[in-house]
């Protein structure tokens, strides 16, 4: 592994959660990941995010994991930091696969608790499990989405595992509401304990209050990646009036793709309508737009459009 490339507690930016292509018939379209990597960093990102819970991971093979992690890999080429999610119930699984992530150049890799942990200590155990099996050279982004796994972590027990564990290097915060968690994590490393970088989530939703609270910038999927870009890159150059006027004129948008399960078929839809992918296929199980979601997308497209233009 290339140490120039791995990620460390100083990621900033924008990491985003990329989409899955899927053709018509459900397989894999490895054509359209090529162009979503080339579409990704051609709107500015710090990196991009594989096989998340949005990017539909659970329905991939393992086989098709490795696949898609390959073509990602070569297709990005050294432009971007990578991160790969490997979350899983299995450590031999979950092992595997962050090998090769890293072997192909990945710079760290993504896990989220497994689902109903409970306890804080039972949070603590499992990843104190999982860190021994990675081993010490490959860094961690804890990924907190208690809204899925239903596995809340408390900020203690996060930071015993900051203090315990080098290679945790990364929080992506997704719990809502959770801004003082965010403050809290940040008071932490302001009071000596070792600062991760955090990256925020929920499809960017509260994102300029996010970076206000001490957040490092986003880890989330939205069919505008350059908006997210933009939004960062004011708002850590001193521009809050001028971000947040970005950020208000998408969110429309941003909130029309929050809605749990239906969001994803929405941001796909609009990947294909911006030419990115071929077909917006959600694999199923999943969401399908009939016409009347189809016009009422376009109508809030169009109004992003006006609000856009008025800025």
């Amino acid at each position: 592994m290339n140490n120039r490339h791995l990620l460390t507690e100083e990621a900033a930016g924008v990491f985003i959660i990329s989409a899955t292509p899927f053709s018509v018939d459900g397989a894999l379209d490895l054509d359209s990941a090529d162009r979503l990597v080339d579409f990704y960093i051609d709107k500015g990102v710090t990196g991009v995010t594989i096989l998340g819970m949005m990017g539909e991971a659970s329905k991939l093979s393992a086989d098709e994991s490795a696949m898609f992690t390959k073509r990602v890999m070569k297709r990005v080429n050294g432009r971007v930091q990578v991160i790969v999610g490997i979350s899983g119930a299995g450590l031999d699984n979950l092992v595997t696969l962050a090998r090769l992530s890293m072997d192909c150049g990945a710079a760290g890799v993504m896990i989220a608790p497994l689902a109903n942990l409970g306890t804080g200590q039972k949070i603590y155990n499992y990843f104190s499990q999982v860190f021994l099996a990675l081993g010490e050279d490959i860094p961690v982004c804890y990924q907190d989405y208690p809204f899925s796994t239903k596995s809340e972590i408390s900020v203690p027990t996060f930071n015993r595992l900051v203090a315990d564990f080098d290679q945790l290097v990364m929080l992506k915060h997704e719990e809502w509401p959770g801004l003082s968690k965010l403050s809290e994590v940040r008071k932490a490393s302001e009071k000596g304990l070792r600062r991760v970088s955090v990256l925020v989530g929920n499809g960017g939703l509260y994102l300029p209050q996010e970076l206000a609270r001490g957040a490092d910038g986003a880890m989330t999927g939205f069919a505008y990646p350059e908006m997210l870009v933009r939004v960062v890159e004011l708002y850590r150059s001193g521009q809050r009036d001028a971000a947040e006027d970005l950020f208000d004129a998408y969110l429309p948008l941003v909130r029309h793709e929050q809605q749990p399960g239906f969001g994803l078929a929405l941001r796909k839809e609009l990947l294909h309508r911006r030419g990115v992918i071929a077909s917006p296929v959600v694999r199923a199980p999943g969401p399908r737009l009939n016409e009347t979601d189809q016009a009422e997308l376009t109508r809030l497209v169009d109004r992003v459009a006006s609000n856009l233009e008025a800025l």
